[in-house]
């Protein structure tokens, strides 16, 4: 490589480098499976992968999800986000909380 073609690839690089830094690195994204379902990142360490349909039928039930979470949150476990991948068990928050 020249050494234009090197400053240009640097350059390029430091942009996307930048770029993803502005975004969070870790934001919810989505794409088309291999096997042609949809795929979301960034939720957890793997991807939730449904098909089209299966999609449909969740999030048709989204007010019955949120209401279910609502009636059994003192049951539920949630994840930590800024302590890496702990889970917090139900009714201990992190610490100094609740």
């Amino acid at each position: 490589m020249t050494d234009e073609a090197l400053q240009s690839e640097l350059e390029r690089l430091q942009r996307e480098n930048l770029s993803l830094k502005e975004h969070g690195g870790r934001g919810v994204s989505m794409k088309v499976s291999e096997k042609g379902g949809v795929s979301v990142y960034g939720l957890g360490r793997f991807p939730v992968t449904l098909y089209q349909e299966q999609w449909g039928k969740l999030l048709d039930m989204a007010d019955d999800i949120r209401a279910f979470i609502r009636e059994n949150e003192g049951r539920l476990k949630k994840k930590e986000r800024n302590g890496g991948d702990r889970i917090t068990p139900p009714g201990r928050g992190p610490q100094g909380a609740e």
